[in-house]
């Protein structure tokens, strides 16, 4: 017997061994490729050896890892869409959607028993809103719902009509720190019978879960991006929550987004896919607009909170890292025995280390960014590639030791806080705290009951938690991602200021957002004070249609990277020529020249872009020069379609 194994590879076909016995598509195997032993999975079966290979040259499978299938035609067809919208191997398709684990013993996630849940009684927004969505015949839908506009319970709402008519329900977050709170409310009323998927879980938790779902034991998957791919049976609805969000976007081979991959389930399986947020991505509000994508919008908070009132801070009249306007506010709100979040998406003490005197500046050794002073370990650390060196006390070019620290991070901040509110009980969240086991439950859970003051925390708390408590929302630097060379750069900003605000005054009137800023005038900052989004979208709408970013347009980005910087450019410059020579009517090519972030972990990097109305020309174009271009050695090309970063 024979059969096609697809690797964890750059490669356009399968590869065929020769194996003993009966052995099934869907099963992972491990058998040599160019010298090394690797793990694969089974995705043809053959009769007879391929034409014109005789079968002793054939290799062996040296071992069967499962003993029955982890995926289906299903799912295979799903690898093999994806292999040709990404433009990757087989092999890697499967590899991001498959979770790996040890072959036996595979550890159950563990299950806590979640507290009674309370149905809240819909409200007749709410109601027309899940009748809508129930009749909907387009194969897309879009919940429009200001924060704490009860679009969660909308969701479940539609979620328990799907089950009543024995279909699956996938739930998507993302964000992994938000799947706690979703999945206690769904077990809640779901009871046990859901199957959760993310990367927290250990890998073998992972295919536990997998193997569950496959065997039709679980119709309720919820997790973050790569749950997108469950091999639920008869699915009936896809929830993507925060669909506004970049991390549904993979950084790593192949480059999938959530969204687009739920899309094309929705339409080749028969389910509606649902989409919701408070800040629509640019791409959704448009599509809405146009009339090619239905939707509801959810203009009121139903817990009876009122919209905050949101206060610009100028920092050149304040100096910072925390203002005395805002200072007061938490104090006021301490003494009306409220909580208080604070914003700030740097973590570290301070982000500019360098020398008055001479300009020098602290920055990676492997990469073309600063470095950031990390005070609690003592230590300066590349938050790109982990590079770690000691800090100074005198400058290593001109001897000087008037060496300064600026731009605040979380730990500056927190110390400030401590300083100015010795009795006041504080906590931070953020990549740093959060690795560590049980931290960022526990500290979750003591904001939920009251037991923290000021929650001070990076991109991991702006949105998605529900806090009763909460009063006020400072935003320590409104300003981090404007100055970034990417089109996106004020829709990003912009989007995280209406999230975070809208954590405030959710159960009680009177909440409060402070909004720190250097560019008190900027549009987004302007709107996202005014709760103007309209505003804020049809004018970046304009300024996309100008310069024929998306959604006017599709774009596929080529990164090359290496540590030969000559070779990259010449590789870059290469397949740009051979694109050149292949252009069709309509695909631009933009490039190509050195990245903003130009050198990360040694490598350095070039990037190119093609541009068209649509993607099919682009497509069939690459489909056509891939093939034809050998990088030299040492560089990597990495295809990014519908990229959502260009730095």
């Amino acid at each position: 017997m024979w059969v096609d194994v697809a690797f964890n590879l750059p490669l356009r076909e399968p590869l065929t061994y020769r194996v003993e016995g009966e052995v099934p598509v869907g099963v992972r195997v491990r058998a040599p490729v160019r010298g090394r032993v690797l793990t694969g999975y089974v995705v043809g079966v053959r009769g007879n050896p391929p034409s014109g290979v005789a079968p002793e040259d054939l290799k062996p499978v040296e071992k069967v890892l499962d003993e029955e299938p982890l995926f289906d035609g299903r799912v295979l067809s799903l690898a093999q869409w994806m292999s040709s919208y990404y433009l990757c191997g087989l092999g890697e398709a499967l590899s991001a959607m498959i979770p790996g684990g040890r072959v036996q013993r595979e550890a159950p996630v563990p299950y806590d028993e979640p507290a009674a849940y309370r149905r809240h009684r819909l409200s007749p927004a709410q109601r027309e809103a899940v009748e809508a969505v129930v009749s909907c015949t387009h194969p897309m839908f879009y919940l429009w719902g200001v924060t704490g506009s009860g679009k969660t319970e909308v969701y479940l709402t539609v979620a328990e009509h799907m089950l009543e008519r024995g279909k699956g329900v996938l739930y998507l977050v993302p964000e992994i720190a938000l799947t706690r709170q979703v999945v206690e409310t769904i077990r809640a009323r779901f009871g046990q019978d859901v199957a959760v998927l993310h990367s927290r879980l250990t890998a073998s938790q992972r295919l536990a879960e997998w193997r569950r779902i496959v065997r039709g034991e679980v119709r309720f998957v919820i997790g973050a991006r790569s749950a997108v791919f469950a091999p639920i049976g008869d699915l009936g609805l896809i929830v993507l929550d925060e669909e506004h969000e970049s991390s549904y976007k993979s950084g790593a081979t192949p480059r999938y987004h959530a969204r687009q991959v739920a899309m094309h389930r929705a339409r080749t399986e028969g389910a509606l896919l649902l989409m919701g947020s408070a800040t629509p991505s640019l791409e959704a509000y448009h599509l809405m607009h146009t009339g090619r994508l239905p939707f509801f919008h959810l203009p009121e908070r139903v817990a009876g909170g009122e919209p905050p009132r949101i206060e610009i801070v100028s920092l050149k009249d304040h100096p910072g890292p925390l203002s005395k306007p805002l200072l007061r506010e938490i104090e006021r709100t301490k003494k009306e025995g409220k909580q208080t979040i604070l914003f700030l998406n740097r973590r570290g003490f301070a982000h500019y280390v360098g020398c008055r005197a001479c300009g020098f500046e602290m920055t990676c050794r492997h990469c073309s960014l600063p470095l950031t002073y990390h005070r609690a370990e003592e230590v300066m650390v590349c938050h790109y590639c982990g590079y770690r060196t000691r800090p100074i006390d005198v400058c290593p070019s001109c001897g000087s030791v008037d060496v300064r620290y600026s731009g605040p991070g979380t730990e500056q901040v927190e110390k400030q806080l401590r300083e100015t509110f010795p009795f006041y009980r504080i906590a931070r969240l953020d990549t740093d705290t959060a690795r560590k086991k049980g931290v960022l439950e526990r500290v979750l859970e003591e904001m939920e009951s009251g037991q923290v003051d000021v929650l001070l925390g990076t991109q991991m708390i702006a949105k998605g938690f529900n806090f009763p408590r909460l009063g006020l929302v400072g935003v320590v630097l409104a300003d981090t991602g404007l100055h970034m060379p990417d089109f996106r750069a004020a829709e990003r900003v912009f989007s995280l200021l209406v999230q975070v605000a809208g954590r405030a005054g959710r159960f009680m009137p009177g909440g409060r957002v402070v909004i720190q800023t250097y560019l008190p005038d900027h549009p987004g900052i302007v709107c996202a004070r005014e709760h103007d989004l309209r505003r804020f979208y049809e004018e970046e709408l304009a300024v996309r249609k100008e310069t024929l970013f998306p959604p006017f347009s599709r774009l596929v980005r080529l990164v090359f990277r290496g540590r030969d910087e000559r070779k990259v450019e010449r590789d870059a410059g290469g397949f740009a020529s051979l694109l050149s020579a292949d252009l069709p009517e309509g695909v631009e090519l933009l490039g190509p020249a050195p990245c903003p972030m130009e050198r990360i972990a040694g490598n350095y990097r070039y990037h190119l872009f093609l541009r068209s109305s649509s993607l099919a020309p682009m497509h069939d174009l690459l489909a056509r020069t891939l093939p034809l271009f050998r990088p030299s050695s040492g560089v990597h090309l990495e295809v990014d379609v519908d990229p959502v970063q260009v730095v």
